[in-house]
């Protein structure tokens, strides 16, 4: 089988290829990837090459396929296990494995299996693991943005309280409890904010803040204080930029009792020593932003860790179990990823894209792996109404879904795409 992918070979070393993939061996399943949202941490694997911790030493010699957050269509299935799955089905895949305590991912450690091809080989560890997930909702990008959401979902089981006299710790958020997460209206924050108000163990009160007003006025737009008030959660919007103290100011909204939960999605010293200051009684600080610069600390009141009981966690991933939960809500609705979503590209937008992806604004940027098209902005989608008849009708179905993509405007696309 004959596949097109962009393969990485060191630093800054990205290649869009086109190559035969080995036969599928007994133990092991051929793909076809549809779409693969783009990850910081792919940018991050790009820049430091070999010297990430999850690509292989060798990589110039045997270079890697990139992209960890895809979806696809099952095409064969070696003998092994044809009783778990069948071609034709869609799939999702949990990059951590775990394999005997193995960094080894796809999207980062793998010849033939990544998230920017169009078809791939999935090695038998990924079943082994139970990380071969099937889909059963519309469309492809939901899957593919079910990654994203397992990491919040985790990040969110990742807290954990107690009771005076008892060691026991008690996992999650306080239920009913009051929640801030900071920095909190980018992709992974909208991902939190959507999944927190829709979820089965919810706080009474979320405060989220930022210093975008631009991208806080999107966010209420896309989940809003009255949706997350049918869920029986008060949710507040607050840009921090121009209070003068908002360690006081975010105290006061939690009528001084401090916060139960605190999510910290940006890795800034002073939003982390924020955190802290605001947490209440046996509150809990996850600190989910994962830092560039392996020295990066900020300083923690232990006063307050001895004697309110205050604690410090940090997550970066969410397990299989996480990412089925988060497939099993958006196959019922309960979660909308096309909020996540700010553009879309073809499989030859990948390299440009990938190597800029901090100088890109916006939110997600989502991929489909089998046809050619600019990475284009969804706004910038009526801009270019002449330039094609794609761009016309998907700026009218966009519009019509208040300006998000859809599952609508996904198999458009497919429809009438120009494919390699």
């Amino acid at each position: 089988m004959k596949t097109h992918a962009v393969r990485l070979y060191g630093k800054d070393d990205l290649r869009l290829e086109t190559f035969d993939l080995p036969p599928v061996r007994e133990n092991e399943i051929l793909a076809r990837v549809v779409s693969d949202s783009l990850c910081m941490s792919s940018y991050k694997a790009t820049k430091q090459g070999a010297d990430h911790k999850r690509i292989p030493d060798d990589v110039a010699e045997n270079p890697v396929m990139i992209g960890h957050e895809f979806s696809g269509e099952i095409v064969e299935v070696g003998s092994r296990w044809k009783d778990h799955f069948r071609p034709g089905r869609k799939f999702s895949i949990q990059p951590a494995l775990n394999y005997k305590g193995s960094l080894d991912a796809p999207g980062y450690s793998y010849q033939y299996i990544g998230g920017d091809a169009t078809y791939i080989i999935i090695p038998n560890e990924v079943m082994e693991m139970r990380c071969l997930l099937d889909y059963d909702g519309e469309g492809y990008f939901p899957a593919s943005l079910s990654e994203p959401y397992s990491c919040v979902a985790g990040t969110f089981h990742a807290h954990y309280h107690t009771r005076s006299g008892s060691y026991v710790h008690e996992m999650g958020i306080r239920e009913g409890g009051k929640m801030a997460i900071l920095a909190g209206v980018g992709p992974m924050g909208l991902a939190a904010i959507d999944y927190i108000i829709h979820c089965d163990r919810r706080p009474s009160m979320l405060v989220v803040t930022d210093i975008d007003q631009s991208r806080l006025d999107r966010a209420s737009l896309l989940l809003t204080p009255e949706e997350a008030s049918r869920n029986q959660v008060e949710l507040v919007y607050l840009n921090t930029l121009e209070i003068k103290d908002p360690v006081d100011y975010l105290r006061e909204i939690s009528q001084g009792s401090g916060f139960d939960d605190v999510l910290v999605f940006a890795p800034v010293k002073k939003l982390v020593e924020q955190a802290d200051r605001i947490l209440g009684k046996d509150g809990c600080l996850n600190f989910f932003a994962g830092p560039s610069d392996p020295g990066f600390s900020a300083e923690f009141n232990f006063y307050n860790a001895h004697y309110l009981s205050t604690h410090i966690v940090g997550t970066s991933g969410g397990n299989t179990e996480d990412m089925i939960e988060s497939l099993d809500m958006m196959s019922k609705g309960l979660l909308n990823p096309a909020i996540l979503i700010t553009h879309i590209g073809g499989l030859n937008a990948v390299i440009h894209a990938t190597s800029s992806l901090p100088n890109i604004p916006g939110g997600k940027k989502m991929i489909y792996t089998n046809i050619n098209m600019e990475l284009t902005a969804i706004e910038d989608f009526g801009n270019k109404s002449k330039e094609s008849p794609l761009f016309e009708n998907l700026a009218r179905i966009c519009d019509k879904h208040h300006g998000l993509w859809s599952i609508e405007a996904e198999k458009y696309l497919l429809d009438n795409a120009d494919y390699l």
